[in-house]
């Protein structure tokens, strides 16, 4: 029996590139923040991680598709902050964004982790980025350190 499992130690080569959104900055900033800390944790030198700024969360998917086929980055980290308004624009947006970013790490073999907060409201936002629920930005950052290494250990495709 062969068992997989992926760790955390950065391997000194991979780049690795953020994808955030602008809106609600004042909670997608401090996922950004989590992330990087995180990869910086990892030992990753600031100059392998990328960060792009996308106007919000509907535009992750493009700046997403556009970095993954320079296949330049070991992974993609896909942030963003989409709180319930009165109508139902959110689900849209939500819906689209995650089945897009799935869609995208399939194509590309690449771990895209799933860093959109999609929130009721601003207090649930804001512990998600850093309050008592933890910060999602870092633990994105964690996954995608772990499947890029997860990913350098399972066999090649028969």
């Amino acid at each position: 029996m062969a068992e997989y499992r992926g760790n955390t130690d950065y391997d000194g080569r991979s780049r690795f590139a953020i994808v955030v959104s602008a809106y609600n900055q004042a909670v997608t900033g401090r996922l950004l923040q989590g992330a990087v800390d995180r990869l910086r944790e990892a030992d990753v030198p600031d100059e392998r991680i990328d960060v792009v700024w996308a106007p919000g969360a509907w535009e992750l998917p493009l700046l997403v598709d556009r970095l993954a086929r320079q296949s330049r980055y070991a992974s993609i980290i896909a942030l963003g902050c989409v709180i319930r308004g009165e109508t139902t624009h959110d689900r849209h947006i939500n819906r689209q964004v995650s089945l897009a970013l799935g869609e995208l790490a399939l194509r590309y073999q690449l771990p895209i982790p799933f860093g959109l907060l999609t929130c009721q409201n601003m207090e649930q936002a804001l512990q998600r980025a850093g309050g008592t629920a933890g910060n999602k930005g870092a633990e994105c950052a964690e996954v995608a350190l772990q499947l890029v290494d997860l990913l350098g250990r399972l066999p090649d495709e028969a």
